[in-house]
């Protein structure tokens, strides 16, 4: 007489998703040994190690008042920055010559390979941000032999929904 072991199956398949479903990362459980920045604090929340992440890196990243990070890029990566609060003033180009500011409940994004800084604007307050990434480790390539900026020039984002400012 044989044994029906569908209902097993059912059972491990459900209970699979128990464990390998949704992960919940506390705010006060982030992990700081990532790669860091001269002037800024990364925290991974989602990556590779801590969740088998497969295509994407997320975090944080806090600024201190009025300090401004070293110049660096992603690699390949794309990037995605949110600003939760303070006044984010990124700059960026071959000498960080284009700059532009950014406040809570902005997106930022940034390409792959592009040279940037980015500077908390509010001399009063940190700047917090929730930071996202195309691939499920942090690539972060520090740039020690950029000019000085000059003359920044403001850059904004137009296309055919939002006119110039």
């Amino acid at each position: 007489m044989g044994h029906d072991h569908s209902h097993d199956h059912e059972h491990s398949e459900a209970e699979r998703w128990k464990h390998d479903g949704v992960c919940v990362i506390k705010g006060d459980r982030l992990d700081s040994n990532t790669a860091q920045t001269p002037g800024m604090f990364r925290q991974a929340a989602i990556n590779h190690a801590r969740v088998g992440a497969q295509k994407i890196w997320a975090g944080t990243v806090t600024i201190q008042p009025d300090a401004k990070t070293g110049v660096h890029h992603h690699g390949a990566l794309e990037s995605v920055i949110y600003v939760v609060r303070g006044r984010a003033r990124m700059r960026w180009g071959e000498r960080l010559e284009y700059v532009a500011e950014a406040g809570p409940g902005d997106f930022i994004f940034v390409p792959p390979y592009v040279p940037h800084q980015e500077i908390n604007a509010d001399p009063n307050q940190p700047l917090e941000c929730v930071l996202v990434r195309s691939d499920n480790e942090a690539v972060v390539v520090n740039i020690t032999d950029v000019d000085p900026v000059e003359k920044p020039e403001a850059v904004y984002w137009v296309d055919p929904i939002h006119k110039a400012l």
